[in-house]
């Protein structure tokens, strides 16, 4: 069986929030198939040690770090030109940058809510507006967006960050098809519970807890996630246009009353 479909070598991708967590490990396995990748975060000094361990390992993909928040248009522009300039294109850009805090509705100020759409669904407008305009007039590209079952399902706390995702998810089946006929394929990843420091302080839970082989669970790795992020990036995924792959466990239904 030939996995060469699967592969990314040669690519150039930039991956928005990756000093850690998901964005981290996209760009690290991205770089591990022969990707260039560009990391970039709102702080240089917590995206810089991302680039040099990926420069200093045996990785085949080369990295250059960038400072970049993402809801500021002229950064984002900018991000995009030292991408084009360094590496010649942008291939697959990936919208991770995102942030969140828990509170009940009535309890969110203004500011509060401003702050969380903007990162969430401004700065994934911001990304894919910019890098978009690259792809489509050189030759195609994938975006892929990264959203959550809170953009599914809602979440109670988080009523902000469910609507910031939620409108990430329609933007994503929209633009994939107005930009179908430029070769851009748009996707969508919306992990459930992933096994991040954050969720470590808040659950317990680390990724040395998870045996990836297990199927009964509810929290995922974020391995898991960038395999799902390479295959979409990758010609293996040349018929996935506009959907949003759910990455949750096992599904939360309805039990009969005798279960």
């Amino acid at each position: 069986m030939t996995t060469e479909q699967f592969s990314v070598a040669g690519q150039t991708a930039i991956v928005t929030g990756s000093s850690s967590g998901i964005g981290k490990k996209i760009a690290e396995r991205f770089a591990d198939d022969g990707a260039d990748v560009v990391v970039c975060s709102r702080e240089l000094e917590n995206v810089e040690p991302v680039a040099d361990s990926i420069e200093e390992s045996d990785r085949e993909g080369t990295a250059l770090a960038v400072e970049c928040d993402v809801t500021d248009r002229d950064a984002v522009e900018a991000l995009v030109d030292v991408t084009v300039e360094e590496f010649g294109g942008i291939d697959v850009l990936v919208n991770n940058a995102g942030a969140s805090f828990m509170a009940p509705f009535e309890g969110i100020s203004e500011n509060g809510w401003e702050t969380i759409v903007d990162i969430n669904l401004h700065g994934t407008y911001h990304c894919t507006q910019v890098a978009g305009e690259h792809m489509r007039e050189g030759g195609g590209g994938a975006v892929i967006n990264l959203a959550s079952v809170a953009g599914q399902k809602g979440s109670p706390h988080m009523s902000h960050y469910g609507a910031a995702k939620a409108g990430v998810i329609n933007l994503t089946s929209t633009l994939a098809f107005e930009w179908a006929s430029d070769d851009v394929r748009v996707n969508c990843i919306a992990p459930g519970f992933v096994a991040t420091t954050g969720v470590e302080r808040q659950m317990g839970v680390s990724a040395d807890d998870i045996d990836r082989e297990e199927v009964q669970r509810r929290i995922g790795t974020t391995e898991e996630i960038a395999d799902l992020a390479q295959f979409l990036a990758s010609p293996a995924a040349s018929y996935v246009i506009g959907e949003t792959v759910t990455a949750q466990g096992v599904p939360e239904i309805m039990e009969s009353p005798d279960m």
